[in-house]
């Protein structure tokens, strides 16, 4: 896959990642109210379309990227799950959350680029 090609998926697989992750925002906020009440039904069912189009997104994602490097990329959700626990539900973000937020995101950037050099080194 071409630099920008590969560039344009990355930035597509992390997009299709946060909407997954904001799946949270939605279950975590029905768990606030009655079970099988009207608001804990509108917002299941956003879950469930939530998690379908993330469905639909990955299988188109998988086409493009090996799968080492697509799963390795979903450990960027735990980061995504911070900053809405910080945004929405007034969750601290300490120090130890912090530095495993950039150990994750360290990671991946290794992995990913380890990933792309391999790639290319195939083509050659």
């Amino acid at each position: 896959m071409k630099s920008a090609g590969r560039i344009k998926t990355l930035f597509a697989l992390h997009l299709l990642l946060m909407v997954y992750s904001t799946s949270g925002i939605l279950s975590k906020l029905a768990a606030g109210v009655d079970f099988l009440s009207f608001d804990f039904c509108i917002l299941y069912g956003g879950v469930l379309c939530l998690l379908g189009f993330y469905a639909i997104g990955w299988q188109q994602i998988l086409k493009k990227l090996p799968l080492t490097t697509a799963f390795s990329n979903k450990a960027v959700t735990i980061v995504w799950g911070i900053i809405w626990g910080a945004l929405f539900f007034f969750e601290p973000i300490t120090l130890p959350k912090a530095v495993g937020a950039l150990l994750i995101i360290a990671g991946v950037v290794l992995f990913s680029h380890a990933d792309g050099q391999e790639m290319s080194d195939v083509r050659e």
